[in-house]
């Protein structure tokens, strides 16, 4: 069980291995959105974020729905919302830690 559960974390940071992909996540934080939406929202390239939504899908960290001709996408869990803040806060976190060090060492 420990190996699957393992395997399970592994298969969800993939899907998080990219800066746009994580992009996504923090948008769809908020709420559903429609694929349009995010890549305006986003800068990004139409093929360029099919690319991203397709791994996100494939990873199952979001879903899809057609309304007519578009499609929404939405967290699969919020909780991942929440790990990317528990993040947030640990780079926070590293970077005053690294900050605190530097003053040390520029005043010896």
């Amino acid at each position: 069980m420990d190996d699957e559960l393992r395997r399970f974390k592994a298969e969800i940071f993939q899907g998080l291995a990219h800066p746009t992909r994580i992009a996504i996540v923090e948008a769809l934080g908020r709420g559903e959105m429609s694929a349009g939406r995010l890549t305006e929202k986003l800068g990004l390239e139409q093929a360029n974020a099919s690319q991203h939504f397709a791994v996100l899908r494939s990873k199952q960290i979001v879903t899809a729905r057609k309304e007519g001709n578009q499609v929404f996408y939405s967290l699969r869990d919020p909780a991942l919302f929440e790990v990317l803040e528990i993040l947030k806060r640990y780079f926070y976190s590293q970077l005053s830690q690294t900050a605190s060090m530097l003053k040390g060492m520029r005043a010896k």
